[in-house]
């Protein structure tokens, strides 16, 4: 909570909104950009989790590329990601594991 605090301030610096609206647009911004990094960070956490499991175990790399592919879906169907970034994404990861 005090990183958002302190990109709340530090946008008020960078940006020093005048009107009402401004000021609630950047809070809605940052509000998205906290929703959108949290959903990249999960997204690219089970893709480097798969990459280091597909080293040892491909059957349990198997298992863990629906919840990949879910993540990966997710992540273009809410505009974090293109659509053609996903797909290369789970095509490239299939590969892998096969």
């Amino acid at each position: 909570m005090a990183g958002i605090a302190f990109i709340v301030i530090l946008s008020y610096i960078i940006y020093m909104p005048i009107t009402q609206s401004a000021k609630k647009a950047i809070r809605g911004s940052l509000r998205k950009k906290a929703f959108n990094d949290q959903r990249k960070k999960v997204m690219k956490e089970i893709i480097k989790k798969i990459e280091k499991t597909v080293k040892t175990d491909k059957a349990g790399a198997v298992k863990m590329l629906s919840s990949a592919f879910q993540a990966i879906d997710k992540s273009a169907q809410k505009g974090v990601i293109k659509k053609n970034n996903a797909a290369r994404k789970k095509s490239r990861l299939s590969k892998l594991v096969k």
